[in-house]
């Protein structure tokens, strides 16, 4: 159904029926249908449900649906056309006089340009969401008075097993499978079960920051590994410390670099994992945003599932707020792993669990990630012709992800750059920042998800103010 044809949607799910506190069945749907009409929930022109499907949908006689209404009609809330059905009003309606004034909604500060890792708002998906969590809140499952397993519930599990399994090729059972709070909740969980204090784990280097701060707390040994326009270095990793108890990648978009690894090096890594008896951390965190060609499938589904844990969260292509990932276990290590979960958070909250299985299960997900993809490939084409009028930067055009990297071409000083771009109420990392032995690059990490085009453009045009005055 068009989302642009509210005449065709069957938005009943959006109904929240208050408790009867003593109000009569009628009085409960007409206060639940207006309060969607009042608040925009439900635009103009939209066609009410038929009062039999209703009825049913609520649990309520199809006399009190129409008598709800009727006085959705008396009040001026609805329209009724001949033969057609019962529409809602194009009108305005004031709030009633002895009400009190109504609250604007308060809404954070808007991001600073180039913010990494902001969503993207889809009305469409969260309307279908909303639905979603509506239904599964009228069908309160008992399963939520409880406490259940600590992997979360099998209805999120499998929905999760088959997403990955057809997007990116993982081998996994629902049972291999552990919900999580997102990537770091993740690597908290795979840390304390893997390592003792000082063990070694492989690094790549430059390395995604969020994951030396977890590793530094969990009390292991970062192992920098370069790498290169084919992923990490694997060869160089053998020599540095062939006796790592764990190798963390991200091998489908390396952050912050955005290479892919290369087959030759993936199958070398996992070589390396059997021999040495070794795990791999595998950070798949945005390979859905992928806009030319098919990504590479997951290291998981090459590996088979023995040596590789495998993480992914829905907070890049949702929205964080979410709360929501996922960690794939290989059998040998599960127990450890809701060892140390059931010490921390016990389980996962499992509310909206049945919510994301719905929208992963009914097709909607796929259709939000067609979406998601067309309008991130535009933003970063507008910053990208955008910072293409800087002098001095180099443009990192890339394939996949959320953020670009534009380098200094004459090198300087990326850290002072990225001091004076906050001052200015820029956000921006310097790449140099994020190399740990190696020789770093001088440059800039630029996010281009979740703004306006006019933001992206103000936000580089802020940016060459203030490499004008650095110069």
């Amino acid at each position: 159904m068009a989302p642009s044809d509210p005449t065709n949607q069957d938005w009943s799910e959006l109904l929240l029926m208050p408790e009867p506190g003593g109000l009569a069945a009628h009085r409960r749907v007409y206060l639940a249908l207006r309060a969607l009409i009042l608040d925009g929930t439900v635009p103009a022109g939209a066609r009410l449900p038929p009062t039999r499907a209703l009825a049913r949908t609520l649990g309520v006689s199809r006399s009190a649906v129409i008598v709800a209404y009727e006085q959705l009609l008396a009040d001026g809330h609805a329209v009724a056309r001949v033969g057609a059905g019962t529409f809602v009003a194009a009108l305005e309606f004031p709030p009633r006089a002895s009400a009190p004034p109504a609250r604007a909604p308060e809404r954070a500060d808007p991001a600073p340009p180039f913010t990494i890792g902001r969503a993207a708002a889809d009305e469409r998906t969260l309307r279908q969401f909303r639905g979603m969590v509506a239904r599964r809140l009228r069908a309160f499952d008992p399963l939520h008075l409880t406490y259940g397993d600590p992997r979360g519930t099998p209805a999120l599990r499998g929905a999760v097993a088959r997403m990955l399994r057809t997007a990116r090729g993982v081998r996994a059972d629902p049972e291999n499978i552990v919900i999580v709070s997102g990537t770091q909740h993740a690597f908290g969980l795979v840390l304390r079960a893997l390592l003792r204090p000082g063990d070694p784990v492989w690094v790549e280097d430059p390395c995604y920051p969020a994951f030396l701060t977890a590793l530094t707390g969990a009390g292991g040994r970062a192992v920098p590994v370069p790498v290169d326009l084919q992923g990490l270095d694997v060869a160089a990793g053998r020599v540095a410390a062939p006796e790592a108890v764990a190798a963390y990648v991200t091998p489908s978009h390396q952050y912050p670099l955005g290479v892919a690894m290369g087959m030759e090096r993936r199958v070398a890594l996992l070589d390396w994992a059997r021999g040495a008896g070794a795990y791999v951390i595998e950070d798949d965190y945005d390979s859905e945003v992928r806009f030319a060609g098919r990504s590479l499938a997951a290291l998981q589904g090459l590996d088979g599932g023995d040596r590789v844990l495998h993480i992914g969260t829905f907070s890049k292509v949702l929205f964080p707020g979410l709360r929501c990932g996922w960690l794939v276990v290989p059998d040998a290590l599960m127990d450890r792993v809701l060892a140390v979960r059931a010490a921390t958070d016990r389980q996962p909250p499992t509310l909206l669990e049945g919510a994301i299985a719905d929208l992963l299960d009914g097709g909607a997900f796929t259709a939000h990630l067609r979406r998601l993809r067309a309008r991130h490939r535009a933003s970063r084409d507008v910053l990208v012709a955008a910072l293409s009028l800087l002098p001095g930067l180099e443009v990192d055009v890339p394939d996949q992800g959320l953020h670009l990297v534009a380098r200094l071409r004459d090198g300087g000083d990326d850290v002072a750059l990225a001091a004076a771009c906050a001052a200015a109420g820029i956000a921006t990392r310097p790449l140099s920042a994020m190399y740990l032995a190696r020789p770093p690059v001088a440059g800039l990490v630029l996010g281009f998800t979740g703004f306006s085009d006019a933001a992206l453009r103000a936000g580089a045009e802020g940016l060459g103010r203030v490499l004008a005055a650095m110069r």
